[in-house]
């Protein structure tokens, strides 16, 4: 997966048990003062307060995808977290983190 150390996007994933098993150097950087890609073999459930957590836990459970927008440190950013698969059933979670421009574009295509 090194080539998702060059977008410019946070991506950690897990497995289906909450542990991260994967962190781009963005997403290293992003959690620098979590302990950074030291985190790696880490549980996200002692990561997330309620209610985040209990959401976690749904997400993995029942495969769904969560689309949200935040806004930190005047940035903000689009958090969007899918479910991966192996062998036909959810594996774990891959989350991506994108920051927004403050003027975006948007296209509706026929």
């Amino acid at each position: 997966m090194d080539h998702l150390n060059t977008i410019n996007a946070a991506v950690t994933v897990c497995d289906v048990h909450g542990t991260i098993v994967y962190m781009n150097e963005r997403s290293g950087e992003v959690f620098r003062n979590d302990g950074g890609k030291a985190l790696i073999g880490q549980s996200l459930f002692g990561c997330h307060p309620e209610p985040a957590l209990t959401k976690l836990k749904e997400l993995l459970a029942s495969g769904r995808t969560n689309v949200y927008t935040i806004e930190k440190n005047g940035k903000r950013k689009i958090i969007y977290q899918s479910p991966w698969y192996e062998h036909n059933a959810v594996a774990g979670m891959i989350e991506m983190s994108f920051e927004l421009p403050e003027v975006m574009e948007h296209f509706v295509r026929v």
